[in-house]
């Protein structure tokens, strides 16, 4: 028990200081390496048509395969985290991006593309991303926002990072090369895992006593004896089944409170055309006579202005005049996002694709600082990781879909401008069902609250369906969280 409390009075001074700026550190590389390096895949779009000979639709299955594993795999990171711990899930993470990245170097078809490069790359980014973020949650409690704030700023340092050295690589040796480097700048991930030691462990709660019997119902298993009532066993087999999925995916939430579930289809709709820009405009600008370097620089463009306006727009959101409100300014960014993308359709010159990825980045960086605090605001926090997992499995299931259907529009109609015409309709249909679903949810709470005794103590969860108390600031973090990043 003394070794216990000593393990906890340790863990307890690593945190806020010392190396855990360190860890901070790592985290921001981490995320630059893996959420921004999906935006790259759009420069090498065009040589792997002409090397495979694929279609559009077929050669946006492989970045699209990357980012739907990098945003659904937060379950199977969180098992992985919780049996082998953080260091260990970002480790391997980076050995498999790697890995992933240097076999697609000899790839002979797309299809090949889509299991090494998509699925291995995708996962490995999944791990490293997912397990570098939650173990900021171990190493700050005074200081936890402002890290996440601050480990955030690496993926739009990535978006801005990636597209050029892939554009100065690709002119250089080709994209089996850049591949072939790609994977050894992704091994990073491993250098970053190491710096994240173990900090320690908390006090743990006391083991519940066995119920009386268990051990004499162990005892029959282990001498080869039936377990007595066969089909109670398996009813409770079939319940602890169904009280795992709810812990990870929780479907009990998405049935019961309306504002999870209008804000999980929102979302889920929303990115079937949210990726799409990422993926087809440097294709779109070369198709239209841009120049290769210039095209590149779009991208560029977009992550450089996210690193200014994305921590602006999470301090405006979190002014209390927008208390209870966020998820307005939330559908105020898709529709922003939607909107912007009529300026590719008026014209693709150089000048106009600037100002159109600087608005889209505003958009952007809206619909990036606001996402899991909206999130936040409709569960309850002590079920947010688990609403968390259901979130992500099912936007991760759009985001798989929209590129390459897309694609084969483009493909059925030899006009680019599809793509953007696709984006607006699904973003800007997202943001008007979440608007005015939140609208008449909330003056359908108002008038239920007006036929009522006003209680002393309201929830703070503006849409949620049953009240919750708010989690002290001295609580530890939880031991698992899916978390990603737009």
């Amino acid at each position: 028990m003394s070794r216990g409390r000593a393990a906890g009075r340790g863990a307890a001074k690593a945190q806020d200081q010392g190396w855990a700026w360190m860890v901070l550190l790592a985290a921001v590389v981490l995320q630059a390496l893996t959420l921004g390096f999906p935006c790259c895949i759009g420069v090498f779009f065009t040589d792997l048509q002409h090397e495979f000979q694929a279609s559009n639709s077929e050669t946006s299955w492989f970045p699209s395969i990357m980012v739907a594993v990098l945003h659904g795999g937060g379950p199977l990171c969180s098992l992985l985290v919780k049996r082998f711990g953080c260091r260990f899930a970002v480790m391997l993470g980076g050995l498999l991006s790697g890995l992933g990245m240097v076999s697609s170097s000899f790839c002979k078809s797309i299809s090949q593309l889509f299991l090494t490069a998509g699925f291995i790359t995708g996962l490995g980014s999944c791990f490293s991303f997912q397990a570098g973020v939650t173990v900021l949650g171990y190493y700050f409690v005074r200081w936890q926002t402002l890290a996440n704030a601050v480990a955030s700023t690496g993926v739009s340092l990535g978006f801005t990072l990636w597209p050029l050295l892939s554009q100065y690589l690709l002119n250089e040796m080709g994209w089996r090369n850049t591949f072939l480097i790609f994977g050894g700048i992704l091994l990073n991930c491993c250098v970053c895992g190491a710096i994240m030691r173990p900090i320690g462990s908390l006090p743990q709660p006391s083991e519940p006593e066995e119920e009386p019997g268990s051990r004499a119902e162990e005892a029959q298993l282990s001498n080869g004896a039936p377990p007595p009532h066969a089909a109670l066993q398996q009813h409770n087999n079939r319940t602890t089944c169904f009280q795992a999925l709810q812990k990870y995916l929780a479907f009990d939430i998405f049935c019961q409170n309306k504002g999870y579930q209008i804000y999980t289809i929102g979302v889920t709709w929303m990115m079937m055309g949210f990726a799409l820009p990422h993926v087809y405009l440097v294709p779109y600008a070369i198709h239209n006579g841009v120049d290769e370097r210039r095209a590149a620089l779009l991208i560029s463009v977009i992550g450089l202005i996210n690193i200014f306006i994305r921590p602006l727009t999470g301090l405006l959101s979190g002014h209390r005049v927008f208390t209870g409100r966020r998820i307005y300014l939330f559908t105020l960014a898709v529709l922003l996002c939607g909107l912007s993308n009529f300026i590719c359709v008026i014209s693709a010159e150089f000048s106009v694709l600037i100002l159109y990825c600087i608005i889209l980045s505003i958009a952007m960086s809206g619909i990036g600082a606001l996402t899991f605090q909206v999130l936040m605001d409709v569960v309850e926090m002590d079920r947010f990781s688990s609403a968390l997992g259901l979130f992500t499995i099912l936007e991760s299931i759009t985001l798989l879909l929209g590129p390459p259907l897309t694609g084969l529009l483009v493909d059925i109609t030899s006009d680019f401008r599809y793509v953007f015409y696709t984006s607006s309709f699904f973003l800007i249909s997202a943001a008007l069902f979440m608007g005015l679903s939140f609208c008449a949810l909330e003056k359908k709470n108002k008038l239920r609250e007006a036929s009522k005794v006003p209680l002393n103590n309201p929830s703070r969860y503006q849409y949620s369906e049953t009240p919750s108390e708010p989690q002290a600031e001295s609580q530890p973090p939880p031991a698992v969280e899916y978390i990603t990043s737009i």
